[in-house]
């Protein structure tokens, strides 16, 4: 019996193993902070949320969500990081539980069909269960945060923000850009003189620079 229940539990260790670490593409060592397991997750959650071909033709992963998010978790706290990367890796094995349609629905989320990803998060975002829907609303911001940071994405929604001049006031001779050293102010004194076109904004004009056709 002893020897029956080490058999089981050696391939229980063994099946855990390969659930948790084995399966996953390379890692990209482009992202910094994420690991394999974390790049695998974000890709299909991001395109179960923002599929290729829906409303806004960017999908999830065209928009740069891993890139945007590897930055976020580099921002994070340490104890906060560590919550975010638990928040990846409830829902990547959260299946167990509450498994997708089909008779292979208990797979990890990165597994499993595109089809299978939307049905999962439908279901936790539609639970009665009101700490589930808070859980996969935190998952959502992370996703939509980063999705529409994406330049492609904002162009799309015309939203890209204009390329023209503004006026400089006092606050701009005293504070640098958000995240930037005093060192950074560009402007003196005399730039409040300069002047600035008073005609009405173009909605199609030409776009800020950083949101242009080109922008990376």
């Amino acid at each position: 019996m002893s020897a029956l229940s080490s058999l089981l539990g050696l391939a229980l260790l063994l099946w855990a193993i390969a659930r948790l670490a084995l399966g996953y593409p390379r890692r990209d060592p482009a992202f910094a902070q994420l690991a394999a397991r974390e790049q695998a997750f974000l890709r299909a959650a991001a395109d179960a949320v923002f599929p290729p071909g829906g409303a806004i033709p960017v999908s999830g992963t065209e928009a740069g969500t891993l890139r945007h998010v590897d930055r976020y978790v580099a921002a994070l706290s340490p104890r906060t990081r560590v919550l975010i990367r638990l928040l990846f890796f409830l829902f990547e094995h959260a299946t167990l539980v509450f498994k997708a349609p089909g008779w292979d629905g208990m797979r990890r989320f990165s597994a499993l069909t595109p089809a299978q990803r939307v049905a999962v998060l439908d279901a936790w975002g539609r639970s009665p269960l009101a700490l589930r829907r808070t859980v996969f609303q935190s998952l959502r911001a992370v996703l939509t945060m980063a999705y529409f940071s994406c330049p492609a994405v904002l162009r799309a929604m015309e939203l890209a923000p204009l390329d023209f001049e503004t006026p400089v006031v006092d606050a701009d001779l005293l504070y640098p850009p958000i995240g930037q050293p005093r060192s950074a102010i560009r402007f003196g004194v005399a730039d409040r003189e300069r002047p600035v076109s008073q005609a009405p904004l173009d909605p199609h004009g030409p776009l800020h620079p950083a949101y242009a056709e080109d922008a990376r």
